[in-house]
């Protein structure tokens, strides 16, 4: 490769990051929509207490659903056209949520918050198409870098809803169902020049048979670790809102709340990926694992508006520290004609355990309380800190 050609490719590199992390920024918005609304208008619509989280819940079964047909298309037709298809359901999840609220339907509003999901299936693969072409060394930064959008997102996402929730009064949150759909719309424009090729028509078949790949324990224990990290924080901040609510908070303490775990989330990006490089996904993991215990134990501690940000803020930055890390390791599992198949059931894993675990978090928190939900924490993190000290112990004695 020429030195013209190596510069045309970096710079084709850098360019797609940047474009992926604006829209996961824009499209990072969608989720924290969801998510600062969800249980609240559950709760308004709701036939019965326990399926207010019923509409946040469906959201992930979107995520969950969408992951496997975003690999297919990503696959057979490119990234690109996947990531447009996605804007698209973008669009239609807000004008569906938009008229739902207008006439008070809970079942409109649970089908737009899957329609919702399946965009937020297509966001998640921004991280691991950053990835696409780069060098291994780069890997771990490149998913990182676009991790940061979400900050932004974290800040677009909740303030949007906080600015739009009573500009079309009596009508609570509609038109932050058209700010929703406006942001998705914006997302498409942005993704219409991401430059990654399609994939040669030879790699569609070739590579390994996806069921050798994940019965691997490197992929088995990278797996279960964005599993763990992702459903604990899924489940504690599907809950977070409602049980504020339930304590006395106000509505603008809860919208704060989710501002700042969003931020927390996304906000390391900014150096986790040089973490995972200094010293090894398992251990910036291991991490991740050991503050999202803490953040149980802070909301097991008290009921205050602190209690519940600093358990938030802790459970954001524990978020990040392992889905990062997981996600670096199941990049290290598979070939580059093997990717979408594996990222994709990697994901789809992550969102269908969430998924069960929200259909349980509305009854959980209503029937049993808030300490009940932090509770249920502790033995998956034991579990997945197992089975990374088992993997360190198991390389030391093969080396």
């Amino acid at each position: 490769m020429t030195d013209a050609a190596i510069v045309s490719n970096k710079t084709r590199q850098l360019g797609n990051v940047g474009r992926l992390a604006v829209a996961q920024a824009l499209g990072g918005a969608n989720a924290n929509v969801v998510y600062a609304t969800g249980a609240i208008i559950g709760s308004q619509l709701a036939p019965n207490p326990g399926l207010v989280t019923f509409p946040i819940s469906m959201f992930v079964v979107g995520m969950a659903t969408g992951t496997l047909p975003t690999g297919y298309i990503a696959r057979r037709y490119g990234r690109r056209v996947a990531f447009i298809a996605g804007t698209c359901l973008g669009v239609l999840a807000g004008m569906i949520g938009l008229v739902a609220v207008l006439r008070g339907s809970f079942n409109l509003f649970w089908f737009a918050t899957f329609v919702a999901g399946l965009y937020s299936a297509v966001v998640q693969s921004f991280r691991f198409a950053a990835t696409d072409g780069v060098a291994p060394s780069f890997r771990a930064k490149a998913i990182s870098w676009v991790m940061v959008g979400g900050l932004v997102g974290g800040i677009i996402g909740p303030q949007m809803v906080q600015w739009t929730m009573n500009l079309w009064l009596p009508y609570l949150f509609a038109a932050s169902f058209i700010g929703q759909a406006a942001l998705a719309l914006l997302s498409m424009v942005v993704l219409v020049g991401v430059d990654i090729p399609r994939p040669a028509a030879v790699d569609l078949k070739a590579g390994r048979p996806l069921l050798e790949i994940v019965v691997t324990p490197k992929f088995a224990i990278a797996a279960l670790c964005g599993v763990v990290s992702y459903a604990l924080m899924n489940l504690v901040m599907t809950s977070a809102p409602l049980a504020m609510k339930l304590c006395g908070l106000t509505l603008t303490d809860s919208n704060l709340g989710i501002q700042w775990h969003v931020l927390a989330m996304f906000g390391p990006s900014f150096f986790t990926g040089s973490l995972v490089a200094r010293f090894g996904a398992g251990r910036i993991v291991a991490a991740g694992l050991v503050l999202t215990a803490m953040a149980a134990l802070v909301d097991l501690s008290g009921l205050t508006v602190w209690h519940f940000w600093v358990g938030l803020v802790l459970l954001g930055v524990g978020w990040n520290f392992g889905f990062v890390g997981a996600s670096a390791m199941v990049v290290e599992t598979h070939r580059p004609e093997e990717r979408n198949k594996v990222q994709a059931f990697n994901d789809f894993l992550i969102f269908g355990i969430m998924a069960l675990g929200s259909f349980s978090s509305g009854q959980l928190l209503t029937s049993f309380g808030w300490n009940a939900v932090n509770a249920v924490a502790f033995p998956p993190i034991v579990l997945a800190a197992a089975a990374l000290i088992a993997t360190g112990l198991l390389r030391r004695r093969a080396v």
